[in-house]
């Protein structure tokens, strides 16, 4: 969790009133020992609120959500394998001028500010995790642009807490907490930084270091690059949608993949006002975008020469994102090791530069943002370009199911399509998904593509 600030230490110190009116007790009032905000054993006296921060999560099919509060106590609280009601906690949001209550749907104890999956959450701790409905309608953290959602919240406890021997833990109280800051796991861990061309023009990026790599700087062990390009909808001068309003980056720096593929992310934002000039000026297709794009991607290779394996250079990207892809790949052909385009559209000729390189791409047949064989702006979509690939000479091997399966079963049709591809010696893959099974919008085909450990491990696998 984020340190307790000067400011945050002398609002607490100076009146109770900045928290809910909270207090624990034991049984042993006669022991009044005092412990720590890490402290082993639950105090009597009052356990004040230090701070208040929310919980986010970015997520496959919702973008970025508000999914829980973390309350962080002077001490540990210890339920006693008792549980907290919902109903103790009232939680509001106020977004775009409009206040509104959020849903809490359980409650507990922890030792980190983060969102406890299991079916029996919590361990005793000095933070309380109260988590929301993220189907609420103003769960969301961001629109175009993040929303600002400092002191956006208030956190108020309307019912006591007890052990299950009825010794009491939490007192409720008239004060409400507000949100002191905003935590998001994995994309807090991206560092924000912005990178000049040599002509002038400026992008911005976020970049995701390997734990190995930051502990050891001086390493001599190489790492793979993966560069991920957003599509239409996160360009933008926030240099924060491009990880937050899809998993297209997350996916890749989640602690889970770094312990198994630990890897640098890179992850540029196309400034505004958006290039659309038509099929060879659009997003990364844009003439000075794509320039300052590869001297990025350069200058970081360059920079970190010690540390990126240079024959491990993977390319992902998504809509007009997958648009840069066919055109980046086409312009430098023996970079990249290869590429995962989702929803994209690119020119067939020249699909012959490119029938060397490993690349699943993905796309819903029934896309209306980007086509699945039109395209957009005069340029063809997937169906049409893996054609372009084979009448190339690539061997492309295709699968069709639906985008709403359970992970489970996609993944074990993704592993079943890459066994064919196996025995017949074919490094390009095209996975179809049948019309009226993608999630939210048709467009939308990535939802499952960054939760699909068969895609990822296979891209991982990819050496130049």
């Amino acid at each position: 969790m984020r340190r307790i600030t000067r400011r945050t230490a002398l609002a607490v110190t100076a009146g109770a009133v900045a928290a809910p009116a909270v207090s624990t007790a034991t049984a042993l009032a006669a022991d009044t020992t005092t412990a720590t905000s890490k402290g082993r054993q639950v105090t009597s006296g009052r356990n004040p609120v230090l701070r208040t921060d929310l919980v986010t999560r970015v997520t496959p099919r919702n973008n970025w959500l508000v999914t829980a509060v973390a309350l962080q106590y002077s001490h540990r609280i210890d339920l006693r394998g008792g549980v907290i009601l919902p109903s103790a906690f009232q939680v509001k949001a106020t977004v775009g001028g409009q206040t509104a209550a959020r849903t809490v749907t359980r409650v507990y104890s922890s030792t980190t500010p983060e969102v406890d999956d299991r079916s029996h959450p919590g361990r005793p701790g000095d933070l309380l995790i109260i988590e929301l409905d993220p189907n609420d309608s103003n769960a969301r953290a961001a629109g175009i642009d993040p929303l600002p959602l400092d002191r956006a919240y208030s956190v108020g406890q309307v019912a006591d807490v007890h052990t299950p021997e009825g010794e009491p833990v939490l007192r409720a109280g008239p004060f409400a907490s507000r949100n002191d800051d905003v935590i998001t796991p994995v994309v807090d861990d991206f560092a924000a930084g912005s990178f000049t061309d040599s002509a002038g023009f400026e992008l911005d990026f976020r970049l995701y270091q390997p734990e190995g790599f930051v502990r050891n700087p001086q390493t001599r062990k190489r790492y793979p690059l993966v560069v991920t390009l957003h599509g239409g909808g996160e360009v933008a001068d926030n240099n924060m949608t491009q990880l937050t309003s899809n998993r297209i980056a997350v996916t890749f720096a989640k602690p889970e993949r770094q312990r198994r593929d630990p890897a640098f992310v890179l992850s540029p934002q196309i400034p505004l006002p958006r290039p659309m000039d038509g099929p060879d000026g659009t997003d990364w297709t844009d003439a000075k975008v794509q320039a300052a794009l590869i001297e990025l991607i350069d200058t970081f290779v360059s920079e970190h020469s010690r540390n990126v394996d240079t024959a491990r250079l993977y390319l992902v990207g998504l809509s007009s994102g997958g648009r840069g892809i066919y055109s980046l790949l086409a312009k430098r052909p023996d970079v990249f090791a290869a590429a995962l385009p989702t929803a994209g559209w690119g020119d067939p000729s020249t699909m012959d530069r490119i029938t060397h390189i490993p690349i699943w791409a993905d796309h819903s047949v029934d896309d209306p943002v980007v086509p699945y064989r039109e395209g957009r702006f005069g340029k063809p979509g997937t169906w049409t370009l893996m054609n372009a690939l084979e009448t190339a000479g690539a061997r492309v091997t295709r699968g069709e199911w639906a985008n709403d399966l359970p992970k489970a079963q996609f993944e074990a049709r993704s592993r079943a399509l890459l066994r064919q591809a196996r025995a017949t010696r074919s490094h390009v893959l095209f996975t179809s998904y049948t019309p009226g099974t993608t999630p939210v919008n048709p467009h939308l085909s990535w939802a499952q593509t960054y939760e699909n450990d068969v895609v990822i491990d296979w891209l991982f696998e990819q050496s130049r």
